[in-house]
Order: structure tokens, then sequence, then C-alpha cells
């Protein structure tokens, strides 16, 4: 039983990465990675949602309506998201400015509740998690490469912290909505070659056994 659950995790990491190879939740992967903390910060938000939301939903599955199902799962992910709201808030308001409406967004996620009708309410509590914490890495992840790359080319910094002298232009389209485009992109072509390359060596290595 323990190989299952731990795939479970592992999927969410890379072979179903939400951003990826599922392409979900790209409005806040595009819209607010425009810097490493906001990426940091919106991708534990979502985890902590996706993970807290996900147990809930599995815990008492078996007393939801059929007919009712996605509303209550979205009563359920919104009491979560107002915790975060509060706590961030609490936290900086700087930031929670910055994140804008896409906290109270995370609501209609599709990553949160696509896992919440197609794993959650349909597995154990235990599998629940593993799948939740797999996703919400992969989520954060995936968030993280794509908000250091823009904010390292469009501000010269990671964190906050100067990366470069000060005779260094930044790149102003890759902290614009745009520049997540851009990124995204070169993400996903570097990926592609690499599952490309370890796909031939696979075939390679096949037909010299």
């Amino acid at each position: 039983m323990t190989q299952p659950t731990t795939n479970e995790f592992i999927k969410g990491l890379w072979r179903q990465n939400p951003i990826f190879v599922q392409m979900l939740g790209l409005c806040p992967a595009l819209a607010v990675s425009n810097s490493a903390i906001n990426s940091l910060t919106m991708g534990l938000a979502t985890s902590f949602v996706l993970l807290s939301s996900g147990v809930v939903i599995s815990a008492i599955r078996s007393l939801i309506p059929r007919d009712a199902r996605i509303v209550s799962y979205i009563c359920i992910i919104a009491s979560f998201v107002t915790t975060v709201d509060y706590v961030i808030k609490a936290i900086s308001l700087d930031l929670h400015k910055s994140l804008g409406a896409f906290i109270s967004l995370i609501v209609v996620n599709c990553l949160i509740l696509g896992r919440a009708e197609a794993f959650a309410s349909k597995n154990t509590i235990g599998r629940t998690l593993q799948d939740a914490l797999g996703m919400g890495a992969g989520f954060t992840i995936s968030l993280l490469c794509i908000g250091s790359v823009r904010e390292i080319l469009g501000s010269g910094t990671l964190f906050g912290v100067a990366l470069f002298p000060e005779s260094f232009q930044p790149w102003t389209i890759m902290i614009l909505p745009s520049g997540g485009f851009f990124v995204l992109a070169l993400w996903l072509l570097v990926i592609g070659l690499f599952e490309n390359t370890r796909a031939r060596r696979a075939a390679a290595a096949g037909e010299h056994a």
C-alpha cells in the first residue's frame, strides 16, 4: 500500500504537474508571478487550500448529496480561502495588495475544484493527503520557476536581493503580464526537450537490451 500513496505524491511534482503538464491554474501563474515572493506566497496559499479542502471533502464525501456536491465543494474551499486571505493580510499588507483579487480567486481555481471532484470525493483521506501535497508542491515549484526568471530578468533581483550591478538594464516586459507568457513558453520548451531526450534514450536502451 505504500507504493500507491507515494505515487500519488510524485505524480503532482512531474508526470501530472498542474501548470507544466495539465495547464491548470494559469491565471495566477501568469498574473502574479512577476516576483519570486509573490509566486511563493500564491503557491503556498493555494497548496494550503488544496490540502485542507481535499481532506475535509474526503472525510465527509459520503454525507454530501450528489446533486449539491459542487456547491458544497465551493463552500468548503471558500472557507479556507477566507482564512488564507486574513493570514496574508495580517502578515503583510503590501504582499496582500500585490496579490490583489487573485487570493479570493483561489476559490474558483480549476486545480482545487478539479482535484476535489476527481480525487478527494472518491478516495480516502490518506490518498487525498498525498495527492494534495504532491499537486500543491508541483504548483508552488512551477510558480517559483516562472516567478524567479521573471524577477531576475525584469528587476535584476531575486526575493528582493540585487543580483547584478547598477549598470544592468532590466527587461521591463518580464514583469508585465505578457512576460508570463514568454517565460511559461520557455519552460514548456525546456521540459519538452528534456522529455524527448529521455524518451529517445529509453528507446535506445530498449533496442540494445
